[in-house]
């Protein structure tokens, strides 16, 4: 597919603020319905954009995930809480040698894993809350280069574990047990297909057709690769702040692509547009 016949639309709903001081992570579980956590709470969305139901967190959340089970799982400093669809509290990981600042989940099977920002790695755990394996943590520069500050990664329908490499412009693709499958990307100020200024790209999600989506800081933009790592589109360079940076990125089943607007605290909706019908 070319750049030129994948192209999409912002959405008409606005990004108005849902958080007061800082929007970190959002997820999209298979009834489309939108996670989103920032300040010291965590907000449930119905696909219509309607808030469905919102509880508080211990500590400031930095990611959050939904497992086949329907349980929602929260990365905070130190522990990832795991929470029942109504905001009951059902456990509290905690790893004090691994889990330092969880900043991105994914599961697998019947494992989970959590990027951690302060290692520069992701863990990965068995059903049971024991450690297996880490991913990254053998890399020449001692983990994933995240000037960032955060591990970010999503885990296809293949088991494939792709993560961001924002300090070597690039996005990896590993096994669960830590084996480098490929990579993409290279340093590039212009051609929109490479990844520009110090760290970049910064987030990234994988959709149903094993396409990655990608956001990037300075200037703030989001892009679609395929899954060999050709452009497919820039999806958005002109709608965000000059200042959002760290925008975690989700994409629901009809292919809509939802970014965290880390500026404006609220989150920008993007439709694909049909071959022939007009912007």
């Amino acid at each position: 597919m070319s750049v030129a016949s994948l192209k999409y639309r912002l959405a008409a709903r606005p990004a108005t603020p849902i958080f007061t001081d800082a929007i970190r992570g959002i997820w999209i579980d298979d009834e489309d319905r939108l996670y989103a956590v920032g300040d010291s709470a965590l907000k449930v969305f119905r696909p219509g954009g309607e808030l469905l139901t919102e509880w508080k967190t211990r500590q400031p959340p930095h990611c959050v995930a939904v497992d086949g089970r329907g349980a929602v799982w929260v990365g905070e400093p130190r522990r990832v809480e795991v929470f029942d669809p109504r905001g009951t509290l059902l456990e509290t990981r905690r790893d004090p040698q691994r889990i330092n600042l969880v900043t991105a989940i994914g599961f697998a099977a019947e494992d989970a894993f959590f990027g951690d920002a302060v290692a520069r790695c992701i863990n990965r755990y068995d059903s049971q809350g024991a450690f297996v394996n880490a991913i990254g943590d053998e890399h020449r520069k001692g983990g994933f280069h995240i000037p960032n500050g955060v591990v970010d990664f999503a885990i296809d329908a293949e088991g494939v574990v792709h993560v961001a490499n924002p300090g070597m412009h690039r996005v990896e693709r590993h096994s669960v047990a830590g084996e480098l499958l490929g990579r993409f990307g290279r340093f590039d100020g212009r051609d929109p297909a490479g990844f520009p200024g110090c760290c970049n790209p910064t987030n990234l999600t994988v959709d149903g057709r094993g396409r990655v989506v990608v956001t990037e800081k300075a200037g703030p933009r989001a892009k679609v690769y395929d899954p060999t790592g050709e452009l497919l589109t820039v999806v958005a360079s002109d709608v965000f702040d000059p200042s959002a940076k760290n925008m975690d990125v989700a994409v629901d089943s009809l292919g809509r692509i939802y970014v965290a607007d880390t500026a404006r605290l609220g989150i920008r909706v993007f439709e694909p547009i049909a071959a022939g019908v007009p912007a």
